[in-house]
Order: structure tokens, then C-alpha cells, then sequence
């Protein structure tokens, strides 16, 4: 029994997940790629937050992150520990699966976005973390709008 304990304060998957990210989760299937850090224990949570929601993910670690947003041409307003694109859908940072889905089934976004690294949100969302407001950006071509927000969850 202690061992396990000592596992689960030493994971980074043992972070994952809030019951709450959960919530809305649908069967739908999608392959995503996901940029990382190799040494990101958060990043391989939002990982196992994805594959939670039905995502295949191709984990993709570099040494240089930065090339790839700059690739990407994420915004550097927007940028966060992560750059994952599926279905043509660029997705930066720590976004909920949930709302990832969302965006392809409308199909009128090509970035979504969660600036930073909120605590409490996917990937963020260890046992004891404070759970920090935040909204998802979205972005089509020059149009910038909030997609969805999280207060109080």
C-alpha cells in the first residue's frame, strides 16, 4: 500500500482527472497529434485526458516546441505548454476534450486555445490544485472569439 501511494505522489498520469472533464464525453473517435516537451509530465496528462475522451493520439515529443507553433503560426498571445492538431483543427494548450469535439462537429474554427497553463484545467488538474477560471479562444482567420468558459467547476 505504500508504494502505491508513493506512485501516486510521484505520476504525472496519477494527476488525471477531475470527474469533472468527464462530463459530455460522446463516443466519437478522432486521430490527434500532440507536440510536447519530453519532460512535461502535464502535457501526458492532457494526453491521457484525450485518450479519456476517445482520441487517438499520435504523441509527438521534440526538442523544439517553439518551431512547431511557428510553423502552426500559433499566436504568441495565445500559446501554452502544447500544440495538437486534428481534422484540420489546431488546438494550444490545456483545452477540454469536450469542447475540442465541439469545434469540429461546427467546423467554423481553425485554432482553439487555452492561454497559459490554468490550474485545475485538463492535464492541470491534480489532486489539491486550485481550480483557476478560464476561457477557450477560438479563431477563424481574423475572427477571435471566447468559445467557451469555466468558472466555478
Amino acid at each position: 500500500m505504500k508504494k502505491f501511494i508513493w506512485l501516486m505522489l510521484i505520476s504525472p498520469l496519477a494527476w488525471a482527472e477531475d470527474p469533472y472533464w468527464l462530463e459530455g464525453k460522446t463516443d466519437q473517435v478522432y486521430d490527434i497529434q500532440v507536440w510536447r516537451s519530453e519532460s512535461c509530465g502535464c502535457c501526458k496528462a492532457w494526453i491521457e485526458h484525450l485518450e479519456d475522451h476517445e482520441f487517438r493520439v499520435l504523441d509527438t515529443p521534440v526538442n523544439n516546441l517553439n518551431a512547431v507553433k511557428d510553423q502552426y503560426q500559433i499566436p504568441q498571445g495565445a500559446r501554452s505548454c502544447h500544440t495538437a492538431l486534428v481534422n484540420g483543427l489546431l488546438v494550444e494548450g490545456h483545452v477540454p476534450a469536450q469542447d475540442i469535439k465541439k469545434a469540429l462537429e461546427q467546423g467554423e474554427v481553425e485554432l482553439l486555445a487555452v492561454p497559459a497553463m490554468p490550474s485545475g484545467s485538463p492535464g492541470m488538474d491534480f489532486p489539491g490544485a486550485r481550480k483557476d477560471d478560464f476561457a477557450v479562444i477560438a479563431k477563424n482567420g481574423d475572427q477571435v472569439w471566447k468559445f467557451a468558459e469555466y468558472q466555478d467547476y
